[in-house]
C-alpha cells in the first residue's frame, strides 16, 4: 500500500527539521508503520515493506526505523523479553500485552491520570515520558 499524501507531508516535514531528506525506503517503511494498528515488530514491518518494495533489505528497514524514531515520527514499544515493536501513536497512552496471543493494544487513559503519576515523583524530577504497560490474557472475541 503506497504512503498517503498526508503521511508523506508529515514525513518530509519531520525529516527536514532534522536536516534529512526523504528516500523511497523511508517512505515505504513509514507508510507501513503509520497505518499499523498492531504494533508490528521490525520483521513484520520488513515483510510488509517488501510487498511495496521487494528489494528492501532488513538492515535498511532497521536503519529507517531508527531514523523515524529519532525524528519522533514513530515510537518504540518494548516488553520484557519480547521483540521491539513500533507504533505511530505518539500521544500519551498505555499498552496491554496479551501473553497468550502476543497482541498489543493501546489503552487510552485520561490526561489527569498522567498528571497524578507525575506528581508521585519529587518536584525536582523532570519527566520526559511515562511508559505504562499491562500484561495478561485477553479472551478472543
Amino acid at each position: 500500500m503506497p504512503i498517503t499524501e498526508a503521511h508523506l507531508e508529515t514525513l518530509n516535514k519531520a525529516l527536514g527539521q532534522s536536516g534529512l531528506r526523504s528516500t523511497r525506503q523511508r517512505e515505504v517503511v513509514y507508510g507501513v508503520v503509520a497505518v499499523a494498528k498492531d504494533h508490528p515488530t521490525a520483521d513484520e514491518i520488513f515483510a510488509r515493506s517488501r510487498q511495496e518494495m521487494p528489494t528492501i533489505s532488513l538492515a535498511t528497514v532497521y536503519n529507517c526505523l531508527e531514523t523515524l524514531n529519532d525524528c519522533s515520527l514513530i515510537r518504540q514499544v518494548n516488553f520484557e523479553r519480547e521483540s521491539t515493536r513500533y507504533e505511530p501513536n505518539l500521544q500519551p497512552h498505555a499498552h496491554f500485552y496479551c501473553d497468550k496471543s502476543g497482541r498489543v493494544m493501546d489503552v487510552q487513559l485520561p490526561d489527569e491520570l498522567f498528571s497524578k503519576l507525575k506528581n508521585l515523583l519529587p518536584q525536582t524530577a523532570s519527566v520526559s515520558s511515562i511508559e505504562l504497560n499491562f500484561r495478561g490474557n485477553m479472551p478472543q472475541s
